[in-house]
């Protein structure tokens, strides 16, 4: 991993990552629709949409391996979702197998799975509970990470992301925190870890919130160095009843009817007892 590029390169992830990815490879290519503020010696910035399949092949010439950022990283209307999470993650992975890069570390979301409730422990071999638009966008990057591997052998890690956040500001964010140098620890076991075909973890620094029981990220390495409740500042307004049931906090509760309705994991109706 000599040459990597990553999209969303002028976003508030990548600002994180480019500390702790420059000295480590020879050249970053950030490539966004805007350009970061500032670039180091060792890194160029590449003007590109991702729903551009052209300017998405031009982008990835040369690169060895890619961090895939980019994206609407928010629920949005579904015209805007298909635009750059859905079409843009498609083009992404279409342009490394011309480019023939076989490394991706996809940023997918927590957001995938955030329907849970929060007593449930769930770990990545549960079925997808998306929260929104955007959260279905992350379901089906992780399907395209499969798909490519399987016809193209594109390796992916697929990075259920937490809470980004410089520090969490709620106890929902300090379930699921992750700091920026636990992130890069996981990006970097992406590029580079032998045993990768299409897996996928979840993006969290040390919690005793227990949402989340991932041993891949365990057998793959991962030892996390930061525990979330050191670095909480509590900030904000208390949460909604839906907000505060689910997994997926905030957006669970914009299109809700408010009606409280729990499922098993096998899709059959669970009992509403334990919950409410």
């Amino acid at each position: 991993m000599k040459r990597i590029a990553m999209t969303g390169g002028s976003g508030h992830i990548a600002s994180q990552l480019r500390a702790f990815l420059g000295p480590e490879v020879e050249h970053v290519r950030l490539i966004d629709l805007r350009p970061p503020k500032a670039l180091a010696s060792n890194e160029s910035f590449f003007a590109a949409d991702l729903a551009d399949a052209d300017a998405m092949a031009a982008a990835l010439k040369d690169m060895d391996g890619v961090i895939h950022l980019g994206g609407i990283p928010r629920e949005a209307a579904i015209g805007e979702i298909l635009h750059s999470n859905v079409l843009g993650t498609y083009n992404l992975y279409q342009a490394a197998r011309e480019n023939g890069v076989d490394r991706v570390v996809f940023a997918s979301s927590n957001h995938t799975t955030g329907f849970y409730p929060r007593t449930d422990t769930i770990t990545q071999l549960d079925p997808a509970r998306p929260d929104s638009r955007y959260g279905l966008s992350k379901c089906w990057g992780e399907l395209v990470a499969g798909l490519y591997y399987d016809t193209a052998g594109i390796r992916t890690l697929s990075i259920r992301i937490g809470n980004a956040a410089p520090y969490p500001n709620s106890e929902r964010s300090a379930a699921i925190w992750i700091s920026a140098r636990d992130l890069w620890q996981l990006v970097k076991i992406g590029l580079t870890h032998p045993d990768i075909a299409a897996a996928v973890v979840y993006g969290m620094s040390r919690t005793d919130a227990g949402w989340w029981r991932d041993e891949v990220a365990e057998r793959l390495g991962y030892r996390p160095q930061d525990m979330a409740r050191d670095h909480l500042r509590i900030e904000g307004r208390a949460e909604s009843t839906v907000e505060s049931t689910f997994q997926g906090g905030a957006f669970c509760a914009p299109e809700h009817d408010g009606t409280m309705r729990m499922r098993d994991k096998n899709g059959l109706v669970a009992c509403l007892e334990a919950m409410l």
